[in-house]
């Protein structure tokens, strides 16, 4: 039985070990509000993606706060990261990280929305979007 299944069980494998949970919410809060934003949805949206294991699980979510991280410092707009389809950015993202899950129909729609909200209605090109 490994570490993670003593200590957390499920939990663990979705999360990782606590002490990198709280180094990357940590990361996650001083990005700009509209980055803070579209990377909660992302990680609402991964939490579906269960990874084989605790460490696969944080380095996930520690290389989208790098990717967020530099995206934020370069300037770039949260449309500029994830693009026009934000559940087939999060899809791929995810699948350097494990086989993947299923994710429910209103999970992709709710990361959709959201990323819209972050993006505050514009697209790529920067035109509103209806």
């Amino acid at each position: 039985m490994s570490e993670a299944d003593k200590t957390g069980g499920i939990i663990a494998k979705v999360i990782g070990p606590k002490k990198r949970w709280r180094a990357y919410k940590a990361r996650v809060k001083e990005l700009p509000e509209n980055h803070r934003t579209a990377i909660a949805a992302i990680e609402r949206y991964l939490m579906h993606f269960v990874p084989t294991d605790g460490d696969s699980s944080a380095s996930m979510f520690e290389d989208l706060a790098d990717l967020f991280e530099q995206a934020a410092a370069d300037g770039t707009p949260v449309r500029g990261i994830v693009g026009e389809d934000p559940v087939e950015f999060a899809d791929a993202f995810a699948q350097n990280y494990s086989d993947g899950g299923y994710v429910p129909a209103r999970a992709r729609k709710q990361l959709a929305e959201d990323i819209d909200r972050a993006a505050g209605g514009a697209t790529v090109a920067g035109t509103e979007t209806v």
